[in-house]
């Protein structure tokens, strides 16, 4: 996650390489508005939780422009989406529901795990495109930025204090670095 990833040698290699970065970052925000989609769904159900139901639903707002742009940029640049998104979107959806579920802790704990990893990815792409890509590096920084702030609300609101967190976070950021991976790819 660190390392910036260098393009691979050969003919289109920079062109492969933009597709994967754009593919990911479409899935990610994709599952991103599904996560908060799950939570809302399951907060606006509970009396008492219009607050978390109305946080949520701003940072669902955030995570949909990211994935407006993205929508854009995969028409722009001809970059198909990955063939996982109908899981992805089912998976985020159970993800944000079954942590709410768990309660408003289990939650922000959701969110806390997804932006550490999330923040990680961004930090390495925008790395590696500053000199390729500014005017992406540029973007990839703003949603970054955006991604942090809704991880600061996320531990400002108690995610560290979630029932099992060092378990429930372990689990999730593992989710989210296996659904990067596949999502560069397929």
């Amino acid at each position: 996650m660190g390392q910036p990833v260098p393009p691979r040698p050969g003919q289109g290699a920079q062109k492969a390489r933009m597709a994967e970065i754009l593919r990911v970052d479409q899935a990610g925000e994709l599952a991103a508005v599904h996560i908060y989609r799950g939570q809302q769904a399951v907060m606006r159900q509970a009396p008492g939780r219009e607050r978390i139901a109305d946080q949520l639903g701003e940072m669902e707002g955030h995570e949909q422009v990211h994935l407006s742009r993205f929508n854009e940029l995969l028409g722009e640049r001809q970059v198909r989406p990955t063939l996982m998104s109908p899981v992805w979107r089912a998976a985020a959806f159970a993800l944000g529901a079954g942590t709410a579920l768990l309660g408003e802790k289990a939650a922000h704990a959701c969110t806390e795990a997804v932006e550490t990893v999330i923040e990680q990815h961004y930090a390495g792409q925008i790395a590696e495109l500053e000199a390729r890509d500014p005017a992406l590096a540029a973007e990839l920084s703003q949603f970054r930025d955006d991604e942090l702030h809704h991880k600061d609300i996320a531990i400002g609101e108690g995610a560290l204090e979630a029932p099992a967190y060092p378990l429930l976070s372990a689990v999730i950021r593992a989710g989210c670095r296996a659904a990067i991976k596949i999502s560069e790819k397929i």
